[in-house]
């Protein structure tokens, strides 16, 4: 494609070149999430004591807002693309923290008294991390669904870093939007996944004249130092931000930190889930929330667990073996979802019909099993099935997030990634869950628990924990 045949294509399609619709949506998702907060503040304290506060009150609370928006400012939340969203939401709770906290602590200077109003502003602190996120995730669908949004992007490279960056850019929730990949050969094609290529990786300062694109991605890992340093000084300089993608996509750790030796770049990172400080805080955790989580759910688990017996003959629970912690056997429980000769139904399945083994062996998983009953089916379909494996987190077996645990067939799938992914106790969910699902085969579930463990935070503990939880409810990829 030429510049010229850009140009036609580019100012049909897009007419914006900054931040400032993104970060406009995203401070209004953010100004309905702090009122939604307060809502549920005043509300659940009108609940207990009707006479305390009036609910419809909180609306005359709105002159907090514009407080609320300037820390969120200054937490860098916006315009709200490419953070990472462990850190988003590590931003969005501490900021939200420190404004409740004056909020609070203003009125009880101002009053000399705690009041109820206090303590509706106490609970809608609890509740504002997890709205806030939410009414940001419907914020980005919405400006996803119209086209609305993103931030318009250059990517130079069209190799397989390029391609993959401009994959991801598309399908995630990154926010910049690829508009034109530069590429100096012409075996690359015209165009990648309906965007545009020129064959031409010094037209940066003419795209930035032309069309005021203030981003550029350089995903070209294997270019030369003198060449690459060539392309940043005399074509990506004239962007105002430009992101350079290494030369090590394995090491995949958001908390990576620059160190300086003697003038020489150097990144440092630490691997947080071999410290036993952290290994502490993650059992508090898992202990706390199961404990909390159980006591609620228990009437639920107990309604399930009869739903299962009367539905077929066989135990309630079904304890599979499976590879945990160092490799070794444990029984990870499940409510039975399956007849109770399932696994001769099964062998008789492999030898009877070479697609059922083909998918089985691809990911040791049927997605129209016969052998699942009409309760297990919807339990798997809800992934409630897995619901007793609180028992295993209890016993210290597994952790609320972690790796898949497997059975003993698919250890070769991971090769030599299974000791190290397993070095840590397998999770109830994850963050490949959270990806994907069943829908994701065995290079990206490594990827994904190699990420999980490079950058494992309780911010990213507690973000796939609410991601779990939309999953769940939309059902994509269990079975």
């Amino acid at each position: 494609m030429t510049l010229i045949e850009f140009d036609i294509w580019y100012r049909t399609r897009y007419h914006r070149t900054s931040s400032a619709l993104t970060a406009t949506a995203m401070i209004f998702a953010d100004f309905l999430g702090v009122m939604l907060s307060f809502g549920v503040g005043f509300f659940i304290v009108n609940l207990y004591n009707l006479s305390a506060i009036n609910f419809k009150s909180f609306v005359t609370y709105w002159p907090y807002l514009p407080l609320f928006i300037a820390v969120f400012w200054i937490a860098h939340l916006y315009p709200g693309v490419s953070q990472a969203p462990a850190d988003e939401l590590r931003h969005f709770c501490i900021s939200s923290l420190m404004v409740h906290g004056g909020i609070i602590v203003s009125r009880y200077i101002e009053d000399q008294e705690f009041d109820p109003i206090s303590i509706a502003f106490i609970v809608s602190f609890a509740f504002s991390t997890i709205i806030l996120l939410f009414c940001r995730s419907c914020m980005r669908a919405i400006l996803r669904r119209t086209k609305l949004g993103g931030i318009p992007a250059v990517i130079f490279g069209c190799g397989s870093t390029g391609r993959m960056v401009a994959d991801r850019c598309q399908k995630s929730r990154i926010g910049y939007m690829p508009v034109l990949i530069l590429d100096d050969d012409p075996a690359r094609g015209d165009e990648y996944q309906g965007i545009p290529i020129i064959h031409d990786t010094g037209i940066g300062p003419e795209l930035v004249k032309r069309y005021n694109i203030k981003m550029a991605i350089v995903a070209m890992p294997k270019m030369e130092a003198k060449a690459l340093a060539h392309l940043l000084n005399y074509s990506v300089s004239a962007f105002r931000y430009n992101v350079l993608i290494p030369d090590f996509l394995g090491t995949t750790n958001i908390w990576m930190s620059i160190r300086d030796f003697d003038g020489i770049l150097g990144l440092a990172s630490s691997q947080k889930l071999k410290m036993f400080w952290n290994l502490g805080v993650k059992r508090f955790i898992d202990l706390s929330l199961v404990i909390a989580g159980g006591i609620i759910i228990l009437p639920l688990l107990l309604f399930f667990a009869l739903l299962v017996k009367l539905s077929s003959p066989g135990p309630v629970l079904y304890g599979h073996t499976r590879l945990g912690l160092n490799g070794r056997f444990f029984k990870a429980y499940k409510f039975r979802s399956m007849a109770v000769d399932a696994e001769e139904q099964l062998e008789i399945m492999l030898e009877s019909d070479p697609k059922v083994r083909e998918e089985w062996e691809a990911t040791h998983k049927l997605k129209n099993d016969p052998r699942v009953t009409a309760i297990g089916r919807f339990l798997r379909r809800t992934s409630f099935d897995e619901f007793p494996q609180l028992i295993n987190i209890l016993k210290g077996e597994m952790s609320l997030v972690g790796p898949r645990p497997v059975v003993k067939d698919e250890v070769e799938r991971y090769g030599e990634d299974f000791d190290r992914i397993f070095s840590v106790k397998p999770g109830l969910t994850g963050l490949w869950q959270v990806s994907g699902r069943s829908d994701t085969n065995y290079a990206e579930r490594v990827a994904f628990d190699t990420y999980y463990l490079q950058s494992w935070s309780v911010w990213l503990d507690l973000w796939i924990l609410y991601k779990t939880f939309g999953v769940v409810v939309r059902g994509k990829g269990a079975y």
